[in-house]
């Protein structure tokens, strides 16, 4: 049994985990181990948003997008999903990945001066949105083996099982700089506004998760089972964060379905939030009735089936430090991902 936290990230503890040293869970899991000389990785979300079918315009955005992903520095994996948000608006976002900062940095400037350099365009939004974390701020989970998504792509492989999993708080213990951080939010929202870009500089220790589903191995009894009884309480629960999270916490929430390289749906979707904190998002996993319900049918489901279970399931949540972050947008309504944040905090002021 391996700890979740490489050995090279690994110190002494000024904060203790929620479980002892001899804590057995009841099935396995694994976490994405990157080479040790990786530093940092960079998660960049690129998103067009508009009402109704897909336009010209923005079907020119995304082609354009996905030319630069393939030209020079460009990320190591990307991949594509929609969803439609609170306000009614189609938003497709590609989400980037590079384990190399200076590639990274020599590749942006341009990407986001055709993005959001311009002016804004008639029935189409634009948005960027960049996490930059250190390695020991963000964890990766997986329920198996053979098929790494998001970040866990770029990794040189995966670990054994893990020991730090199926228990409240295991998320936080997976994160390396849990073992001296409490990883508190600092400093308030606020606008930055240049001609028609609106940049958000956020605050310091936001959280991300991006938490994703594939049924695409699935046979046709457990197919239904996962269709009918599992992603109805998931969407319940997508739907609550989406329209009421802020309240407790939750600035925005995507529930995405992947799609392929020529927008048709696939068999694979994930929730993407962005927190005030992970503690606000502990507090909703733990012990709200729409996470309580959505646990408990996930839970109904793989005692059902067991090992033979085709389902793949898998996270990543980063903490990120202020200067880890970058949010811009152009043309988008006023609740699009970290917009709403700056929304809470003038509410809060005035």
């Amino acid at each position: 049994m391996e700890s979740a936290i490489p050995s090279h990230l690994q110190t002494a503890r000024s904060r203790h985990r929620r479980v002892p040293d001899d804590y057995a869970p009841p099935y396995p899991s694994f976490v994405a181990r990157h080479k040790p000389a990786v530093a940092s990785v960079i998660m960049a979300y690129f998103g067009v948003q508009f009402r109704g079918e897909l336009t010209a315009a923005a079907n020119e955005a995304l082609a354009s997008i996905a030319k630069r992903f393939a030209g020079e520095n460009g990320p190591t994996h990307w991949d594509r999903a929609q969803h439609v948000d609170q306000a009614g608006y189609t938003n497709v976002v590609s989400v980037a990945y590079w384990d190399d900062a200076g590639r990274f940095d020599a590749w942006f400037d341009g990407a986001r001066e055709a993005w959001t350099g311009g002016g804004a365009t008639e029935g189409l939004g634009r948005f960027i949105e960049v996490l930059r974390p250190h390695v020991a701020r963000y964890e990766t989970l997986f329920s198996s083996l053979g098929r790494p998504e998001g970040v866990a792509v770029l990794a040189d492989g995966m670990s054994g099982e893990v020991q730090e999993h199926a228990y409240w708080g295991g998320m936080r213990d997976r994160i390396p700089l849990s073992q001296t951080d409490a990883m508190t939010p600092g400093g308030e929202p606020r606008a930055v506004r240049d001609g028609a870009r609106i940049r958000v500089v956020a605050h310091d220790n936001l959280c991300l998760i991006r938490s994703g589903q594939d049924w695409s191995d699935t046979e046709a009894s457990e197919r239904k089972m996962y269709l009918d009884d599992v992603e109805p309480v998931l969407r319940e629960g997508m739907d609550f964060l989406r329209d009421d999270g802020v309240p407790i916490g939750c600035y925005a929430n995507r529930y995405m379905r992947v799609v392929d390289a020529q927008g048709r749906p696939t068999e694979k979707s994930y929730g993407q939030s962005w927190w005030k904190s992970l503690a606000a998002l502990e507090r909703w996993a733990e012990s709200h009735p729409t996470h309580v319900r959505i646990f408990g049918a996930a839970m109904k489901y793989l005692s059902t089936l067991g090992p033979s279970a085709k389902l793949r399931l898998y996270h990543e949540v980063t903490v990120a430090a202020a200067d880890e972050q970058f949010f811009e947008y152009l043309g988008c309504h006023e609740r699009t991902g970290m917009l709403t944040a700056v929304q809470v905090a003038a509410d809060q002021s005035s």
